[in-house]
């Protein structure tokens, strides 16, 4: 029979708590795309659903798929694949800072968000929390 685990120490209450928010961003991404859009400060053409179905699908059956499978198998290799996720989002965002011209304080502020979501379910997974 499969039971939930539940964490049982910090680190993995802080991986965990990286997954959750993961999930919230695809839940969001899904039943809300075009809020989901505008916080991420997108635009989508007018007539142009393809946009919306891509945020539904792509993006939030990521989030979502990634998510729920470190929550329902609670793997540490499961929350490598999270951490190096977010480390990488992080990793394009800076790229993008340095090479676009886009330093913004919405785009230093969310890879600073992005990296601290990589380096919590990274530091549990590597064993250092």
């Amino acid at each position: 029979m499969i039971a939930f685990y539940w964490p049982g120490t910090t680190g993995e209450w802080l991986a965990f708590l990286v997954a959750l928010i993961t999930i919230g961003f695809g839940v969001l991404l899904f039943f809300m795309p075009r809020l989901s859009f505008r916080i991420l400060r997108l635009k989508t053409l007018d007539g142009k659903p393809d946009a919306i179905a891509e945020g539904r699908a792509t993006m939030a059956g990521f989030y979502l798929g990634c998510g729920l499978s470190c929550i329902l198998l609670a793997q540490p290799l499961l929350y490598l694949a999270l951490g190096l996720s977010w480390a990488f989002t992080a990793l394009g965002r800076l790229v993008s800072i340095l090479f676009d011209r886009a330093g913004t304080r919405f785009n230093w502020l969310s890879m600073i968000f992005e990296a601290v979501l990589a380096a919590l379910p990274l530091g549990f997974a590597l064993g250092y929390l």
